[in-house]
C-alpha cells in the first residue's frame, strides 16, 4: 500500500508538480537578466535531482531496472531505431521551427531565445552536459517511469505514451505554447520505439542527438530573432 501511495505521488509531480515549477519560473521577474550560464547550471541540477529521487524511489518499490524501460537490446534494432527517431524527429523540428519563422506557428517564448548558446563554451556545455543530462533523466522519468507505470494502471500502452507524451509537454511550459506543443509531439515519437523495442535506450540516444543538434545548431539558424529592446523602442517612436 506504501508502494502504491509513493507511485501516485510520484505520477502527480511529473504530471503536476514539474509544470507549476515550469510556468512559476518562466514568470518569474528579472528571468530574463539571468546569465544563460546560471539558466544551464540549474536546469542541469533540477533535472539530476528530480532524477536521482525518481531512481532512488524506482529502485526502493520497483523488482528491477527493466520495469521502467532499462531492458537490453540487440546492436542492429538499437542503431536502427535510433537513427529512425533522430532523423524523424529532427525533421520534423525542422519543420516546426521554419513554421515558426514564417508566423504559421505560435512563437517561441522568450526564455527558449535565452538558452541558445552563443560562445564555444556554451555550445560545449551544451552538448557535453545540458543535452545528456536531459536525455537521460527526461527519458527515465516521462519514457521509462511514467510511460510504464501508466501502461501498468490501465493495461494500455496508448494510454501510457499519451499520458507520458502529454506530461512532458507541459513540462515545458516555460517554453509557450509553441513549445509545449511540440515538446508533447516529439515526446510522443519517442514513445513509440519504447513501446514497440520495451527498452528506452534508443531513445535516451535519440534525444542526446536532438537536443545537441537542436540547441547549437538548428535553434540558432531558423529561429526569429527576438528584436533588441533598442529596435523595439525605435519601432514604437515611429
Amino acid at each position: 500500500m506504501l508502494a502504491k501511495t509513493i507511485h501516485v505521488l510520484f505520477v502527480l509531480l511529473l504530471v503536476a508538480g514539474v509544470p507549476a515549477l515550469s510556468y512559476a519560473t518562466a514568470r518569474r521577474p528579472g528571468i530574463g537578466s539571468v546569465p544563460r550560464s546560471a539558466l544551464y547550471l540549474s536546469a542541469t541540477l533540477s533535472q539530476w535531482l528530480l532524477g536521482i529521487a525518481g531512481a532512488g524511489m524506482v529502485v526502493a518499490t520497483l523488482p528491477d531496472l527493466g520495469s521502467v524501460g532499462f531492458r537490453p537490446i540487440g546492436y542492429a534494432p538499437f542503431l536502427g531505431w535510433t537513427l529512425l527517431v533522430t532523423l524523424v524527429v529532427s525533421a520534423l523540428l525542422a519543420v516546426l521551427l521554419l513554421l515558426e519563422r514564417r508566423g504559421w506557428w505560435p512563437e517561441e517564448s522568450e526564455l527558449v531565445h535565452l538558452l541558445l548558446p552563443e560562445t564555444r563554451r556554451e555550445k560545449v556545455w551544451c552538448v557535453l552536459v545540458l543535452s545528456p543530462t536531459a536525455a537521460l533523466c527526461e527519458e527515465f522519468l516521462y519514457r521509462g517511469y511514467l510511460l510504464f507505470q501508466v501502461t501498468h494502471w490501465t493495461n494500455s500502452a496508448g494510454w501510457g505514451s499519451a499520458v507520458s507524451s502529454a506530461a512532458f509537454g507541459l513540462a515545458h511550459t516555460y517554453q509557450g505554447v509553441s513549445g509545449m506543443l511540440r515538446a508533447a509531439l516529439l515526446g510522443a515519437l519517442l514513445a513509440y520505439p519504447v513501446v514497440r523495442a520495451g527498452t528506452i535506450y534508443p531513445s535516451i540516444v535519440s534525444h542526446f542527438l536532438i537536443d545537441a543538434f537542436a540547441l547549437v545548431w538548428l535553434g540558432p539558424k531558423l529561429l526569429r530573432p527576438k528584436p533588441e529592446p533598442d529596435a523595439l523602442g525605435a519601432r514604437s517612436d515611429q
